[in-house]
């Protein structure tokens, strides 16, 4: 056996990396305590809006603070989607193949979702 079937053989035979996204951990792991953290927050702008309503508030005051708690959700789906991009996507960019087809399309559906919103 040459110098070159033998590196051909050693990569065919070698397993493929196993990576966090295999283990069952996604993109936000990390920063899962500031998400959770950021979606109570987001959380309470939304009971403060049907307080605003069951007190009969202004509708422009309520208008506003609706304005305020959708950005704040827009905040947080751009964040996921980042992490999304850089951990779930990157992984199936390693492996290659079919996978990252199926990532980068699931991300571009996403992505038209959030811009529909």
């Amino acid at each position: 056996m040459t110098t070159t079937e033998a590196a051909g053989a050693a990569t065919s035979d070698a397993p493929s990396a196993i990576t966090d996204h295999d283990r069952g951990v996604h993109g936000y792991h990390k920063q899962k305590d500031e998400h959770l953290k950021r979606l109570r927050r987001i959380e309470g702008q939304i009971r403060g809006l049907q307080r605003l309503v069951d007190e009969d508030v202004y509708c422009i005051d309520i208008l506003t603070q609706v304005s305020a708690s959708t950005k704040a959700l827009q905040s947080f789906a751009l964040q996921l989607l980042e992490e999304h991009l850089r951990h779930c996507v990157a992984d199936a960019a390693v492996k290659g193949g079919e996978e990252i087809d199926a990532k980068v399309e699931e991300a571009t559906k996403a992505i038209a979702r959030l811009l529909r919103t």
